[in-house]
């Protein structure tokens, strides 16, 4: 990774997990480092951190869905680099999500960090220079059942993100999305907690189904610090990719679904397959 000492990198979600983990690996290359948290508390959490790596990383208080709270931060920072990280999932039926909790989640998924994205690029263009690196998933291109409204708003953010790529290529700034498989997060935890939630509904065994599955393949899962490596290479390359896949996983879950979607009879064979194997209702 490049060093790039004078440039500033603002970095959502920093508390903890990729994007802690980001915040210190961009730390280290020489950027001055601001990672947005929700609480005093959380800020405490990423000091603390950042001081047993040995280097400065900033906080700021910030949920990204507020769009006023984005503008300050954004105005104060001026970022050269805009790393949006911050999210949650959404493990449920797609019709059993009402439309207040299904709004907040693509607010948070899409809305927010495209938004960002419009407040910090007129900095980036001022400079002639600018990284936007936007933390998708390899559920950004491929879909599983009871996880639709994380996959919608991956696969808009993805859309968008390519839309501005292009659109801003011209001032000098790079749009990259990282697209990680599995990897050791506090995201993933959840799926013990939203097993015991369904216990006892028509979804319980698929739910219970998808946790021991996560249980199964955590081996083979990406190591968080992996994945930070990319997204600050992402951040400082001199020509970064449009998109990075990382992990065996992603790459595998990728190819698959590329493979099958050509064939008509693979799609209902593999729905079927996917059915029987999480024992959906």
């Amino acid at each position: 990774m490049s060093e790039l000492p004078l440039r500033t990198a603002l970095v959502t979600g920093a508390n903890s997990g990729l994007g802690l983990a980001s915040a210190l690996e961009l730390a280290r290359g020489g950027l001055r480092v601001v990672g947005t948290v929700r609480s005093a508390d959380k800020a405490r959490k990423v000091e603390a951190a950042a001081a047993d790596a040995g280097v400065p990383v900033e906080t700021r208080i910030l949920d990204v869905t507020d769009a006023a709270g984005c503008k300050d931060v954004v105005e104060d920072v001026r970022p050269d680099v805009l790393v949006n990280n911050a999210g949650g999932t959404c493990y449920a039926p797609v019709a059993e999500v009402m439309e207040e909790e299904a709004r907040h989640h693509v607010e948070t998924a899409v809305f927010a960090p495209i938004r960002l994205a419009r407040l910090a690029i007129p900095h980036m263009q001022d400079r002639g220079w600018g990284r936007i690196v936007q933390v998708s998933s390899v559920a950004g291109k491929v879909t599983y059942p009871l996880m639709g409204w994380y996959q919608a708003g991956k696969h808009a953010m993805e859309a968008l993100s390519d839309a501005l790529r292009l659109e801003v290529a011209g001032s000098g700034i790079h749009v990259a999305v990282v697209a990680p498989g599995g990897f050791r997060s506090g995201i993933t935890d959840e799926m013990a907690d939203v097993a015991h939630r369904y216990r006892g509904s028509k979804y319980a065994t698929a739910f219970r189904r998808l946790d021991l599955g996560f249980t199964l393949v955590e081996p083979f899962w990406t190591d968080v610090q992996r994945v930070a490596e990319v997204v600050a290479h992402a951040a400082t390359a001199e020509q970064p990719h449009g998109r990075y896949v990382v992990g065996r996983d992603a790459h595998a879950s990728l190819l698959v679904s590329r493979f099958v979607e050509n064939f008509r009879v693979g799609v209902e064979l593999r729905d079927k397959a996917v059915r029987r194997l999480i024992g959906l209702p």
